[in-house]
């Protein structure tokens, strides 16, 4: 859009700030233009116009130049406070709906690259007023809407298509995990791998008697109430067992920081595992926090090793994990437990927790609305269909194999999303260009 003639939003528009406040307003029959994509309502109006209204706080706070959403509100509406309306003053001459996709096509060098500040990042509309805008005649302007909206429009359409997708898939993970639990997934291995009574590989009630044996052994056994038919979801397969999770398992929570400590970004031996890190069934490590020497001495017994699964115990509820090597011993926040597997396989273990059966199970033990919280003896309480060994290694190995091509399926979707809205930009691009 070189080629025509620039002038600034303060010349072309004016500029008038918001004046309903988006927590006391009475809901009533205007929208309510706030920061979010959707309308709040109000019972009065502020403007009857067309207008652009750009949010002069950033969407995300803690120090970072952001914004999400550039607006676009035609006829009676109310304003937020934290926003502004840009109007332009003659329709013959500037679009609102031009200056609204343009606007919001090159936001993060027209509007975020002008926000300042440091904790409280802002807009001025000093500065608003300032920006650069090409003016091609109306009647171009009016074209380049209707290519942008159908060009949008395509968009939309395709992300709805590739949500769908994905969708389907996260739908078929979890019906592979299902179908593991049941036995389902392993029902061809156990043709040439009969029960064998006494034998922990090929008898989970052998299996479950060595585990309860190495507890006792090592002090930690708790006894639980044996699984009652009533609490039982489906019928097993022949050599596998009810049990529950505390059967298999010793489960401990993890500690928040003392008072008057912290958490930092400088780097030091011991690392402190957060909900946030736990993510896709690992623990990640970006953003790594650190406590010092000191810390980490007043809460050393609460820890995770490398053995040891996770399950999140409050907020998110549920999710579980392995530790990779990386924070093996290291400390583990009071809203995660620690889970340390006897006897068995820990993937498998880790699968079956994130199944259907094993989360609805969960769920129906949370308690709390405001912050959702599992507690441990309920964990240890949530019964859970128990294997044999073998086939226990025989089902990750099944749930890896197809997992693997859920994977790839996922990878090629979300490639085809990038490359779609790199097509929609590109074809926007060239409209500005």
């Amino acid at each position: 859009m070189d080629k025509y003639p620039k002038k600034t939003i303060g010349e072309l528009c004016r500029i008038e700030k918001g004046i309903t406040g988006l927590a006391s307003a009475e809901p009533g029959q205007y929208p309510l233009v706030a920061t979010s994509l959707e309308r709040k309502s109000c019972n009065t109006y502020q403007f009857d116009t067309p207008a652009v209204c750009i949010p002069l706080v950033s969407s995300t706070g803690h120090g970072k130049k952001t914004l999400n959403y550039v607006h676009y509100q035609e006829g009676k509406f109310a304003l937020g406070t934290i926003l502004a309306a840009v109007i332009p003053k003659d329709a013959g001459i500037l679009s609102a709906g031009f200056l609204h996709r343009y606007l919001q096509f090159f936001k993060e060098t027209k509007l975020v690259s002008l926000m300042k500040g440091a904790a409280n990042v802002s807009l001025a509309v000093k500065d608003i007023a300032k920006i650069e805008i090409p003016v091609p005649p109306i009647e171009e302007q009016v074209q380049f809407i209707e290519l942008f909206n159908k060009a949008n429009s395509f968009g939309i359409q395709l992300v709805g298509e590739f949500n769908t997708q994905s969708n389907y898939l996260k739908q078929l993970r979890q019906s592979i995990l299902q179908e593991a639990i049941e036995g389902k997934l392993t029902a061809d291995w156990r043709k040439t791998h009969p029960v064998v009574k006494g034998n922990p590989d090929f008898d989970a009630e052998a299996l479950l008697e060595a585990v309860k044996s190495k507890k006792a052994i090592s002090k930690k056994d708790k006894s639980l109430p044996i699984v009652t038919e009533s609490e039982k979801t489906f019928e097993l397969p022949d050599g596998w067992i009810w049990c529950r999770i505390g059967d298999l398992t010793n489960i401990t929570g993890g500690k928040r920081l003392p008072k008057g400590t912290t958490f930092s970004d400088e780097i030091t031996e011991f690392i402190y595992i957060r909900i946030v890190d736990m993510k896709d069934g690992t623990i990640v490590d970006k953003n790594l926090k650190y406590i010092s020497a000191k810390t980490r001495n007043q809460i050393k017994n609460y820890i995770i090793t490398k053995n040891d699964l996770y399950i999140t115990i409050a907020g998110t509820i549920g999710q579980s994990g392995l530790v990779p090597d990386q924070f093996d011993g290291m400390n583990l926040t009071e809203n995660a437990a620690r889970v340390v597997p006897y006897e068995v396989n820990k993937q498998w273990l880790n699968n079956f927790i994130s199944s259907k059966t094993i989360q609805e199970l969960f769920a129906k033990a949370t308690y709390g609305m405001a912050m959702p919280k599992l507690a441990l003896m309920r964990i240890q309480n949530t019964i859970i269909p128990l294997p044999p060994l073998a086939e226990q290694i025989a089902i990750v190995d099944r749930i890896h194999s197809l997992l693997a091509k859920v994977n790839l399926l996922e990878k090629q979707v979300n490639e085809r999303k990038v490359m779609a809205d790199e097509l929609m930009q590109s074809v926007l691009r060239e409209a500005f260009g």
